[in-house]
Parts: structure tokens; C-alpha cells; sequence
């Protein structure tokens, strides 16, 4: 029973992991998050005041 469980988990494990690192990828790289990401990368550039006009 262990070594049928392990041997599942092993290669459905392997699967649900390539397919997640996919997805991010994916998700990292679409145009459509471009701009998203490059604001959030100048947040640590930005003075204090200026995110939202406040002190």
C-alpha cells in the first residue's frame, strides 16, 4: 500500500508541480500584467508622499 501511495504521489506530485510553475510563468510573462509590474517595481524608488499624495 506505501509503495502504491509513494509511486502516486511521486508522479502526480511531479505533474501539479510543472503544471503550477507553468501557470506562474505564465502569468508573470503575459503583456496584460506589464504595467501592473512595473509600478509595482518603482514602489521602493517613490518617496514616502508620493504613493498617495499623504506625508
Amino acid at each position: 500500500m506505501y509503495e502504491a501511495l509513494a509511486k502516486f504521489a511521486q508522479t502526480w506530485g511531479l505533474v501539479l508541480f510543472v503544471l503550477a510553475f507553468a501557470l506562474t510563468l505564465a502569468y508573470a510573462l503575459a503583456p496584460s500584467n506589464s504595467r501592473k509590474f512595473k509600478e509595482a517595481s518603482e514602489i521602493p524608488l517613490k518617496d514616502e508622499g508620493d504613493a498617495d499624495g499623504e506625508e
